[in-house]
């Protein structure tokens, strides 16, 4: 199954770029997913590629910084900010990512 999510313009460009190799969240998907298609917040406003979910890691947000952060593409900081008082941390492992044409 595809899901389909929301992201900032400068974090899809990381993940084109290979730069990010983990997309986090604080909630993962109630169904099993394959794939994850990109849809580019403003300024840019559209689906522009998608890719495959190698896995999904669930844990702390300290313990999941140490697992990801050599392919975070995010700062320490910003990691820790986004996961203030949350118990649990999700990252989405990206795989083959395509950035379509049009």
């Amino acid at each position: 199954m595809k899901a389909l999510l929301s992201i900032k313009p400068e974090f899809a460009e990381k993940i084109f770029s290979g730069e990010k190799g983990f997309e986090f969240r604080k909630a993962t998907f109630s169904r099993d997913v394959s794939s994850i298609v990109l849809y580019v917040t403003a300024p840019v406003g559209k689906i522009v590629g998608e890719f495959k979910v190698v896995s999904i890691l669930e844990d702390t947000p300290a313990s999941l910084w140490e697992q990801t952060r050599d392919q975070a593409g995010i700062s320490k900081q910003f990691f820790f900010t986004y996961f203030k008082g949350r118990k649990k941390a999700f990252a989405i492992e990206i795989g083959s990512p395509h950035k379509y044409e049009e």
